[in-house]
Order: C-alpha cells, then sequence, then structure tokens
C-alpha cells in the first residue's frame, strides 16, 4: 500500500496563505454560488448537534454544527467544515468558534488536508455579505447599521467597505454598550473616512441607514418595520433578529440558499414558512441567480430588499482549497503521515 501524507494548515499558516484576504474569498464565495446554480456541487446540508432544548439554550451552551460538501469548478474538492460554537468560551478567554476543515481528494476519496477553518468562516460569511451588498443596496449607499459588535460584525464592516466604499457613517448596536464603544474605537483606527458611532437603540440608526446588518445571537426580533426607509438593504445574517412585518415590507426576499435555511430553521423568513406566511414561491432569488443574470438584484433606489443567509459548506470548502493548493506551490505547512 503507498504511503499517504496529510497536509496540516495551522491558523497562522492559512492567514499567511490567503485566508483572511478579503477580496480573495468574495471571489471565492461568488464562484460557490454560481458553481451553486449550475449544479456542480454537492450540499447534502448542515447537521446540527446541539445542547439544551430551546434556541435560547442554544444561545448558552453551544452547538457544532457538521457541514459537508463537494464543489466543482476550478476547486474540484470534496470534504467537511467541523464548525463548535460556545457562546461563553469568552470567560475562559477563547474565541467564541472553532473550525476545522478537512479537505478529501473527489477521486480516491481520501483525505488530502486538515485545516484551521476559523478566520475562513468569518471571511467567508462577511463575503456573503459584500456579495449582497453589492447586488442589492443602492450604489450610492452612505450609511450603515451593524448590530452585533462581535468577530462578524467586524468582518461584515471589512466587506461592506469594499463592497459599497462610497459608506462614510457607521452604527453600531450591541446588547452591550462597552462592546459597541471598543468596536466603534476599533474601527475609526483601522480604517480611514470612515466615522462609527456606537448607539444604545438601533432605532434612530436603522431609520437612517442605507444598509442594515444583523449578525447577532438574539433570540426575539429587535428590528422594526417601521424603521425601514425606502431603498434600504435588511440583512439578517444570523437568528431571529428582525420582525415578520419586515419581511413583510420588503418588496424582494433574496436568500443564500432556500432549503439550508429552511433546514437551520432559526431565522425571520424560516419561521415564517413554517408558520405558513410565506410560500416557497415568495424567495424572489438566490445570489447565484442575481450572479448568473438569470435574475436581477436591485432595479430601483426604492426597492426595500430583505436577504437571509445562513450559509454551506462549500463556500469554506472553496477558501481552504485556495489556500491548500497555494501551501502545496510554495512548501508550506507540516506534511503528516497518514498511511506509511
Amino acid at each position: 500500500m503507498s504511503k499517504v501524507d496529510i497536509l496540516f494548515l495551522n491558523n497562522r499558516d492559512m492567514s499567511e496563505l490567503g485566508a483572511k484576504d478579503m477580496k480573495a474569498v468574495i471571489h471565492d464565495v461568488e464562484r460557490a454560488y454560481v458553481l451553486t446554480e449550475e449544479g456542480d456541487i454537492l450540499s447534502p446540508g448542515k447537521n446540527v448537534m446541539r445542547w439544551g432544548q430551546t434556541l435560547e439554550d442554544e444561545n448558552i451552551y453551544g452547538r457544532i454544527n457538521s457541514m459537508p460538501g463537494f464543489i466543482g469548478g476550478e476547486y474540484n474538492m470534496a470534504g467537511i467544515k467541523w464548525i463548535g460554537s460556545g457562546p461563553m468560551n469568552y470567560k475562559k478567554g477563547l474565541p467564541r468558534a472553532s473550525v476545522i476543515i478537512i479537505l478529501n481528494d473527489p477521486d480516491t476519496k481520501l483525505p488530502v488536508c486538515i485545516a484551521d477553518g476559523t478566520e475562513v468562516s468569518a471571511k467567508r460569511t462577511g463575503a456573503s455579505g459584500a456579495i449582497a451588498m453589492r447586488l442589492l443596496s443602492r450604489k450610492d449607499s452612505s450609511v450603515l447599521t451593524i448590530c452585533g459588535a462581535g468577530v462578524q460584525g467586524r468582518t461584515q464592516l471589512e466587506a461592506a467597505l469594499i463592497a459599497r466604499p462610497a459608506l462614510k457613517k457607521i452604527y453600531v448596536y450591541d446588547i452591550s454598550m462597552e462592546n459597541s464603544k471598543r468596536f466603534a474605537d476599533e474601527a475609526m483606527k483601522k480604517y480611514d473616512n470612515i466615522q462609527v458611532i456606537a448607539v444604545e437603540t438601533p432605532e434612530y440608526a436603522v431609520q437612517e441607514s442605507d444598509i442594515v446588518v444583523c449578525v447577532t445571537l438574539a433570540n426575539k426580533p429587535f428590528i422594526q418595520a417601521q424603521w425601514l426607509s425606502q431603498g434600504c438593504l435588511l440583512m439578517n445574517l444570523a437568528d431571529y433578529e428582525v420582525t415578520y412585518d419586515c419581511v413583510k415590507k420588503a418588496d424582494k426576499i433574496v436568500c443564500d440558499n432556500w432549503d439550508t435555511i429552511k433546514h437551520r430553521m432559526i431565522s425571520t423568513v424560516a419561521l415564517m414558512w413554517k408558520d405558513g406566511l410565506i410560500k416557497d414561491d415568495d424567495i424572489y432569488a438566490t445570489l447565484g441567480q442575481i450572479l448568473n443574470g438569470s435574475r436581477s438584484g436591485r432595479e430601483n433606489d426604492k426597492e426595500i430588499i430583505y436577504f437571509n443567509a445562513i450559509g454551506t459548506g462549500i463556500l469554506d470548502l472553496a477558501v481552504a482549497t485556495r489556500c491548500y493548493r497555494k501551501a502545496l506551490a510554495e512548501g508550506k505547512g507540516t506534511k503528516l503521515a497518514y498511511w506509511e
């Protein structure tokens, strides 16, 4: 039997190989969405192993998700994302999310790489946000509200400034004002020519905003429909953060992967579907359909658009595959003997 090695890439390796390059990640995620519409992927779905019985329990005790998949095209790679989420990890000085990605050769099915995917996971979610903003927000968008001052809030801001460089005023809202102020201070030091304002309540910030991004652990909605201004893009990227009326007010409902959203059953639009308030036909488009030109994105400056993304493992596989192949070309990483 032939010797088989696996390449191990730790967090430092992945950063050096381009996992933190947001523009490159945006390209990978765009390609994953297009390949999905072309049928050149396998995505069996997200398997959620949660602790506790309710969403409230999950936001305390955490979960571990497995997200297998295959992505074709120029990536041609199979694998799985294994992501643990420990909401209370901050008390131990540990990150909330931890991710391992295993890549498998789609021909032999043997594993070829084990990589840290923590930064990949954060960046690819930010990239989804950037793509949605480019396709669905007004081109002259200048005011953004970010709800959630954690890792995802930071990556969404990074991505937003790439997608919509005209953004000048950023509001940040978090259940902890201390976190909001820290976010604002860090962002003002990191980025030029933007004003970042921590707010006690999201109401007036949302009313002024062209784009609203929600990346929180909320299990009760806090964004109200009457706050949404004409032409607003409302992005529901985590849990049950916006009211049913927000979705009803939208002229278009756009998502990343509708089947995955229904399977996960935590976001507003999924709960509305469960309650029989919307049908499959009410989903206007996926990002992939807009990217490949089969559906239009924003068609005028008056549309209110609701966007929901839950993510699939192939997004992470696309980014990890790019990094893995660069590692092979540059001789980086640590080879581990799998079979000797």
